[in-house]
């Protein structure tokens, strides 16, 4: 089952930092991690920690898509926000997938992970933190600036796992990202390109208008 907000009741591990108590039974040390990945020829424990923070990054961009739908006024907008918030969720889904296929935990919150999350979590808040006090398209600019910087790292996320997946050794590991780059990443390069475009012609339909 898709899982959008790991807590400790679901299984969320982590590793020790001298900012962060970890209790033993849900510690990951730098050695588990170094199993994972078998017979790849990558650095696993990097590895691991990226797909950790890509993760988290695509849970964060399906609460920021919900965000967005809902506070849109319009509806072509909250369109494209629902359509890309389920594709969103499947790519949680598909990231955990390749986890649990790697012989690692969905729920290991990474180092890297949490960076992302306090990024993300300032990215979530824009939609909302002056709800009520923006006129409607100043409101509508500062839900699509979120989106468009969430999709900026999702793309580069995902052509980096294209050039990651190509680096791998054969094998039925480096079938599963292959599998999971041809589904994901062209519905990366519409988000983007989406977001990229709408943001345009919205500030220049604004720029000329009296």
């Amino acid at each position: 089952m898709t899982e959008l907000t790991p807590t400790k009741a679901d299984g969320a591990m982590s590793q020790v930092s001298p900012m962060l108590y970890v209790e033993p039974e849900r510690q990951v040390t730098p050695d588990m991690l170094g199993e994972l990945f078998a017979e790849t020829d990558v650095n696993a424990p990097f590895v691991a920690d990226l797909l950790s923070a890509m993760l988290t990054h695509e849970r964060c961009g399906r609460h920021l898509y919900r965000s967005c739908e809902g506070r849109s006024n319009n509806p072509i907008s909250q369109a494209k926000y629902r359509e890309f918030g389920q594709e969103t969720e499947r790519h949680v889904e598909i990231i955990e997938r390749l986890i649990d296929a790697a012989g690692g935990n969905p729920n290991y919150i990474s180092p890297y992970a949490r960076a992302v999350e306090g990024m993300d979590s300032n990215l979530l808040e824009s939609t909302f933190m002056l709800s009520g006090s923006l006129d409607p398209m100043t409101a509508e600019m500062a839900l699509l600036d979120a989106v468009l910087v969430a999709e900026s790292i999702d793309h580069a996320n995902w052509t980096t796992m294209r050039e990651l997946t190509a680096a791998m050794a054969d094998g039925e590991l480096r079938a599963a990202f292959q599998a999971a780059v041809d589904e994901v990443e062209m519905q990366e390069d519409e988000h983007l390109g989406w977001a990229r475009t709408t943001r345009e012609e919205m500030t220049l339909l604004q720029s000329r208008s009296r």
